[in-house]
């Protein structure tokens, strides 16, 4: 097996639903388990407060977490246009 030319990469977002806003977001590279190990903890530190979520994604980028989970960022509101850049970027990348 060959190694991706993009090797995946983990990003760690935390959001409070009540207030619409992006509390932190944590990269962790590729090391898949110090990010779960973390993702384990704030489940755990924020268990009683359901406003919250936690959220551990696995991308290329944060630049497609950004538009893969717009809803994340402040940002978000331009989704639309972003998923439409990304998709043209994606598909240019990746013509068979």
């Amino acid at each position: 097996m060959t190694a991706s030319p993009h090797p995946i990469k983990h990003f760690l977002l935390v959001y409070d639903r009540a207030e619409g806003h992006q509390v932190a977001v944590e990269e962790f590279g590729t090391d898949s388990a110090a990010a779960v190990r973390r993702y384990q903890e704030l489940e755990r530190e924020h268990a009683s407060n359901p406003r919250m979520d936690i959220v551990l994604v696995g991308s290329d980028s944060l630049d497609t977490v950004r538009v893969t989970h717009a809803n994340y960022f402040v940002e978000g509101a331009a989704t639309v246009e972003a998923l439409e850049s990304y998709l043209r970027s994606f598909s240019e990348r990746f013509v068979y």
